[in-house]
């Protein structure tokens, strides 16, 4: 067993070092009380080396731009480093969502699919295809994110895909309010949109009417 020479305290298994003031131990080794994770230490050795990758990219990116002043094409007036150091951040926290043990899917797709949603509203800004992505591409793709929140709270048994749900009506209604204080006609898409997230909300009524009445009791306390 081995012993702490400063502490003096006994430590058993296979420890280096003392659990109480980190110094290195004396003695032999007996064997470990605790099995190996051979699978955490795997992921954990991919998730090093794809951060080393990104974080390399981002740095390599950050000194072409600003130091070497190198642009892709001709014309291109303003820093992409930026952008592409946005992205790779984005996709870095998506990397640690699917990492993330505890979290449910919903809570994890509705925070990847909107932050992405709004780099994606930053790129088209600076490459003149904003409205396009306003107008048409953002409604899609909230239109399937909120698809794939009834779904989930659907066969969600432990209701924590509920509250995403519940934000569908939200999240539909509030594009249209946006469009009309503006002064502009809201699209099409958007108005789609926001029938179609009061669809589901009715569809959650009428499925899973006691869960509803429930998470508004729990979340607004009413």
């Amino acid at each position: 067993m081995r012993t702490c020479p400063y502490c003096k305290i006994e430590v058993g298994g296979d420890l280096k070092k003392c659990p109480v003031c980190q110094s290195k131990l004396s003695g032999e080794a007996e064997a470990t009380y605790f099995p190996v994770q051979t699978t955490l230490k795997i992921t954990s050795f991919f998730y090093k080396i794809q951060l080393f990758i990104v974080w390399a990219v981002v740095i390599a990116g950050l000194g072409a731009d600003f130091m070497f002043d190198i642009r892709p094409w001709a014309g291109f007036d303003f820093h992409w480093s930026l952008l592409l150091a946005m992205w790779l951040v984005v996709f870095e926290f998506g990397i640690m969502r699917l990492f993330k043990r505890g979290l449910s899917s919903s809570r994890i797709m509705t925070l990847f699919v909107f932050i992405v949603l709004i780099m994606f509203c930053i790129t088209a800004y600076y490459f003149d295809f904003f409205h396009l992505a306003t107008d048409w591409v953002a409604p899609i793709v909230v239109m399937l994110t909120l698809v794939a929140n009834f779904v989930l709270a659907m066969i969600d048994s432990s209701g924590n895909a509920m509250i995403y749900l519940l934000t569908n009506l939200f999240v539909g209604i509030l594009p249209y309010i946006v469009f009309r204080f503006s002064g502009r006609d809201c699209p099409v898409t958007w108005m789609i949109c926001l029938l179609a997230s009061v669809i589901l909300l009715v569809g959650a009524i009428i499925f899973k009417g006691r869960e509803v009445a429930s998470e508004i009791h729990r979340r607004l306390n009413v």
